[in-house]
């Protein structure tokens, strides 16, 4: 065999690629080898199926002789109960069990407890977070805010994030369940949020597995469980929308990432199997949710053999690729089911690994700067705070527009002032708490206060408390809003007249640090 430039291979190089071969030939016989068991069996459970539906035509038929009402009722429900269990069957579950034949012992194994969850279906997007516990830093809770960050009424209402835990000890699920309740309480009474984990019975034994390319024992486990954890998770979506997006627990997310994915995917004129929209391992990655039994068939038959990224590349090559043909003709086949979207939209921020003893820095380039800060045009003021300013994140910063304010965690009765130079007429504000890269440090239980420049007005406030329907401070201010969900915007009331101050004022103590990105003064002209 020779090269297109007329050169023929070494000997050393048909060695290896006759090793290569031979290995593949080897891989692709057990492969057929699976496929025809799988097959055989589901024939076999076709039959006993069948069988099953004949006794049940049976009952039926003597049922239906009963002239009664309540004998066709008894009838229709006793077909009702059956359909019932019927589809309490998950889809492939005969195959799973091929795989996976421990579960033949328990009957529950594959169905998770759900801990907190609406049961929410009919979705355009489904997001899947496995997330297991790590030795030296948690990144969850940041992950959901950031996906969180600036999603629309009607965003939240099409979509499901669903977190598995994929863990067996009961106090470490409960109490990631709490943390996700305690910080995200309506997101997950309103069914957005979702938190379920496995049962123990689901794992094989994972203590005496085969080591693979040159991996250590820890390494094979972790990778191996790591597999079966996407999986679960992957069956567990699949009914519940459209699309499922594959994230991992130690992300951040550009705002405005699902209507990004969502036009990414409708101008797609080809047929497509992934859709990335991140360059890193298993981050970012778009199903359609009717491929994924499918795909977990495929990562269930190697999951002891290879990682996740590996074994999802493993499946392209083996839908388009043909083994005649060299790896640049494989590469643009592959390419045409697995489509990259730039810029990509989630990043990887986590530094300690799920894998013990594993650090990881990894990022992506695709990803761009974050935009950490909003610039505005306001007002000449005078700022001040009674806020510990963390390094160089100064209050004067983020109200010029030049950076972000940052400060340590805020104690009821702390404040931030904004105090203008000459009196204004305020129309609108605007205070926006977070950021992409922290997006829980936000301001809670803070309100907005409005000092009018009229002196016999504050006065007043002082001596007979609120005015124009606000309430009224002790010093003269007037509460004319509040910060929810780390934002605060409203209008000012023109009848106060021209303002002489802005002010933030912290109601309860924070357990987290505070980030102001964005301040905005709209002053009305004459």
């Amino acid at each position: 065999m020779a090269f297109l430039d007329g050169t023929f291979p070494c000997k050393n190089y048909v060695l290896i690629a006759g090793n290569e071969l031979d290995m593949y030939q080897s891989q692709f016989l057990e492969l057929r080898q699976r496929l025809l068991y799988a097959e055989k069996e589901n024939k076999k459970r076709s039959h006993e199926l069948s069988s099953a539906l004949d006794e049940i035509k049976h009952v039926v038929a003597k049922r239906m002789n009963l002239t009664n009402h309540t004998g066709l009722l008894h009838c229709w429900l006793f077909i009702l109960c059956v359909c019932v269990c019927l589809l309490k069957l998950p889809m492939h579950l005969t195959n799973m069990y091929y795989y996976l034949p421990h579960l033949r012992e328990y009957e529950d194994a594959i169905f998770p407890d759900i801990i907190f969850g609406r049961q929410r279906t009919g979705v355009s997007l489904v997001t899947g977070i496995p997330t297991v516990k790590r030795e030296k830093q948690d990144y969850l809770i940041n992950t959901l805010h950031s996906l969180l960050y600036e999603l629309s009424e009607e965003q939240k209402n099409d979509c499901v994030i669903i977190i598995f835990v994929a863990e067996v000890n009961a106090q470490y699920v409960n109490r990631v369940a709490e943390s996700v309740k305690t910080s995200f309480p309506t997101e997950i009474q309103s069914g957005v949020l979702e938190v379920i984990s496995p049962p123990a019975s689901y794992y094989p034994d994972l203590s005496n597995l085969k080591k693979t390319l040159g991996d250590s024992e820890d390494r094979v486990r972790w990778r191996t469980k790591q597999n079966l954890d996407y999986s679960f998770l992957m069956l567990y979506a699949q009914p519940k929308g459209t699309f499922y997006l594959q994230l991992e627990d130690d992300i951040i997310a550009k705002p405005g990432y699902i209507q990004s994915i969502k036009d990414f995917a409708a101008k797609q004129s080809q047929e497509w199997m992934i859709l990335e929209f991140s360059q890193l391992g298993f981050i970012g990655k778009l199903f359609k949710s009717e491929d994924l039994p499918l795909i977990v068939d495929f990562f269930l038959m190697f999951y002891k053999d290879k990682p996740i990224d590996w074994l999802m590349d493993h499946l392209l090559w083996v839908k388009v690729c043909n083994p005649e043909k060299d790896a640049i003709h494989c590469e643009k086949e592959k390419a045409k089911l697995r489509i990259r979207a730039k810029p990509s939209l989630f990043q990887h921020v986590g530094i300690y690994s799920s894998l013990a003893g594993k650090i990881q820095n990894l990022k992506d380039k695709d990803f761009g700067q974050s935009v950490l800060h909003k610039a505005h045009n306001n007002p000449p003021a005078k700022v001040d705070t009674s806020l510990r300013i963390y390094q160089q994140y100064t209050l004067e910063k983020v109200y010029k527009g030049k950076g972000w304010f940052w400060a340590s965690a805020p104690v009821a009765g702390d404040y931030i002032s904004f105090t203008f130079l000459n009196p204004l007429k305020v129309e609108k504000y605007f205070f926006r708490s977070g950021n992409m890269e922290h997006p829980g440090d936000k301001l809670f239980n803070t309100t907005v206060e409005v000092l009018p420049a009229d002196e016999m007005l504050r006065k007043e406030l002082v001596d007979n408390g609120g005015k124009f329907n606000y309430p009224a401070t002790k010093d003269g201010y007037l509460t004319i809003g509040a910060f929810e969900n780390g934002i605060a915007e409203g209008s000012v009331d023109q009848s106060i007249g021209k303002i002489q101050a802005i002010r933030l004022l912290v109601n309860s103590d924070s357990p987290v640090w505070a980030i102001i990105s964005e301040v905005s003064m709209l002053i009305k002209t004459f």
